[in-house]
């Protein structure tokens, strides 16, 4: 009989857990934020393909094929290849070309975020306007001593 018991008391610890775990992620903001975190990260690769697939390859043709990343300085007298990778390796390099292209980066996808927005809340429907409040009790009722008065002046 205890054996019995303890394996009812089991089920119902779990489904007490199944229960509390239910109402955390699925009706609290748990939930919200999870949608938010997986459309952001969609987004996010959205507007990434925006600026690499379309704005970059636009921008490279425009300068000619200028690559920042591989601009740098040698910090060290060991440092002698042209090539970022390998002068890396040798020693200490001061890789500015990269951070240019990080910069130039982060301004394309700040702009293309800027023109989505803008087109968003162009495309958005504005909301009607909220129906107007109807009167209070005390409204009423003046407004009903009104006409009574009104009433009696003008017989």
């Amino acid at each position: 009989m205890q054996i019995r018991q303890r394996g009812d008391d089991m089920n119902e610890t779990v489904r007490n857990e199944w229960n509390d775990f239910k109402s955390f992620a699925f009706k609290g903001n748990a939930f919200d934020l999870a949608v938010g975190v997986i459309i952001g990260a969609a987004f996010g690769r959205i507007v990434d393909g925006i600026v690499n697939l379309l704005v970059m390859p636009l921008i490279g043709a425009l300068t000619g094929g200028l690559n920042f990343d591989s601009y740098f300085l040698p910090l060290s007298a060991s440092v002698t290849s042209p090539v970022l990778a390998e002068a890396q390796k040798q020693g200490a390099v001061f890789a500015y070309g990269a951070f240019i292209t990080v910069i130039i980066n982060f301004l394309l996808v700040a702009f293309v975020l800027f023109q989505l927005v803008k087109i968003s809340n162009r495309v958005k429907r504005a909301e009607p306007a909220p129906p107007p409040a109807p009167p209070s009790k005390t409204e009423e009722l003046l407004a009903e001593i009104r006409d009574s008065l009104k009433a009696r002046t003008s017989a």
